[in-house]
């Protein structure tokens, strides 16, 4: 391990994770246009088609939160 990273990884769990939010922040900043795959561009086409030939096809946030729960109880 790099010894630069030792006292990163001895900071408080909340620490850390805010470390971390900044540092994706600052990358998020460098970069407003991060690289999309060809074959992700086309599944997001694939489903937004999907689901506007079908809207009642989707599920609400709420939906999502609970069966994704359900799936871990």
């Amino acid at each position: 391990m790099d010894t630069t990273l030792d006292p990163l990884l001895k900071l408080p769990r909340a620490e850390r994770i805010q470390l971390v939010e900044d540092l994706w922040d600052s990358i998020a900043r460098e970069d407003s246009e991060l690289p999309v795959l060809d074959s992700h561009r086309e599944e997001l086409q694939r489903r937004k088609e999907r689901f506007l030939a079908h809207p009642s096809s989707g599920r609400t946030w709420e939906e999502v939160k609970q069966h994704a729960r359900s799936r871990h109880d």
